[in-house]
């Protein structure tokens, strides 16, 4: 009975462990899930389902179950993905340009002709619509090209997700910044101690220019994302491709861009300058 117990006890510990492990990972990838069918409606199993991501030529694989459904798990996030589903009998399908988002499940459907060539029909709808099945919470992906199109002045992560309508700062919804939890590529990065006024203690871990994709979730239902009240600010960096290019910035602020005048009073300003001047290679 002793070694019952034991065994028993021993068990759920590692349980325990194993869970905790899991909930302090951060989400770096996205999905692709879809339905195969034939133009009648009717599913088509085994259905060789093939994903290439352009930029580096990694594919994924997949075939339809009995019911015709297909997941791609754990795949790069970004793009663009060319998807091509083909069957026995029918004609290939191909679907291009696809993006994925970080930690979210783009749903592909596809009608397989058998040989017979219709007209298509393009129905298009919003993603980010409000019901949406796979929307886990409040949550806010920012994409790498929107990352580049926002302006920065501090080069902080910050300039990006106060984009969040719930954000003031540091704090979401209302809560100090020791509530939150920052991960990069799945690792934990959090200002613990307090020690200084920023989210992180010092500067950013990372540079900006090799952050691929901010995802904020603020109340999500998802048991991958634990360890905060405030907010979850997950961001994954850039991935290289088959071509060599780099990035560089250069940042200038000096006593030419202060004002000087009150009104009618003219306040002295000193001479200063502040410049920094930064860059990386690889990555796209």
């Amino acid at each position: 009975m002793r070694q019952n117990l034991l065994r028993n006890l021993l068990a759920m510990f590692l349980v325990v462990l194993s869970t905790n492990w899991a909930m302090s990972q951060g989400v770096t990838t996205g999905n692709i899930q879809g339905l195969v069918t034939d133009s009648s409606g009717d599913a088509l199993p085994g259905a060789n389902v093939v994903a290439t991501h352009e930029p580096s030529g990694t594919r994924y694989g997949a075939v339809s179950n009995l019911e015709g459904r297909f997941v791609l798990p754990n795949m790069r996030v970004g793009g663009p993905y060319t998807v091509r589903i083909t069957f026995v009998g029918f004609e290939e399908r191909a679907f291009k340009g696809i993006v994925l988002g970080l930690g979210q499940t783009y749903t592909l459907n596809a009608v397989l002709s058998d040989g017979l060539e219709l007209e298509a029909i393009e129905v298009i709808a919003s993603k980010d619509a409000i019901m949406n099945a796979d929307k886990t919470g409040a949550a806010l992906n920012l994409t790498n090209e929107r990352i580049n199109a926002l302006p920065t002045v501090n080069r902080n992560i910050n300039d990006f997700t106060r984009l969040t309508p719930q954000s003031n700062g540091t704090s979401f919804a209302g809560t100090s910044s020791r509530f939150n939890n920052y991960t990069v590529d799945g690792n934990i990065y959090n200002n613990n101690f307090g020690l200084g006024s920023g989210q992180f203690a010092g500067s950013n871990p990372i540079s900006l220019d090799a952050i691929e994709e901010v995802q904020v979730n603020l109340a999500p239902y998802d048991v991958r994302l634990a360890g905060f009240t405030g907010a979850s600010v997950n961001a994954i960096t850039k991935s290289g491709t088959n071509e060599f290019t780099g990035s560089a910035y250069y940042f200038l602020r000096n006593d030419q861009m202060i004002g000087d005048k009150v009104g009618d009073t003219r306040l002295p300003i000193d001479d200063s300058k502040n410049e920094i001047v930064g860059f990386r290679l690889g990555g796209p």
